[in-house]
């Protein structure tokens, strides 16, 4: 096995590191991610639950400019 100048058998590369660190960085990201759309699903639904069904909601049911019918 060949090692780096500076480089101790045993010790990770400097690159093994860097690339160990990134995955946990995304994982860490992605995990924040899931978490904060789940909080939000649970809110929109709770919310969901205090709005009457059929009451007004402003916008609701109109077509867009991109959806509009030509």
């Amino acid at each position: 096995m060949v090692f780096a100048p500076g480089e101790k058998p045993g010790s990770e590369s400097e690159e093994a590191k860097l690339q160990i660190a990134s995955k946990q960085i995304v994982q860490n990201a992605i995990l924040r991610a899931v978490q904060q759309v789940s909080r939000e699903s649970r809110q929109r639904e709770a919310g969901a639950g205090d709005t009457p069904r059929g009451s007004f909601r402003p916008g609701a049911g109109e077509l867009t400019k991109k959806h509009e019918k030509k």
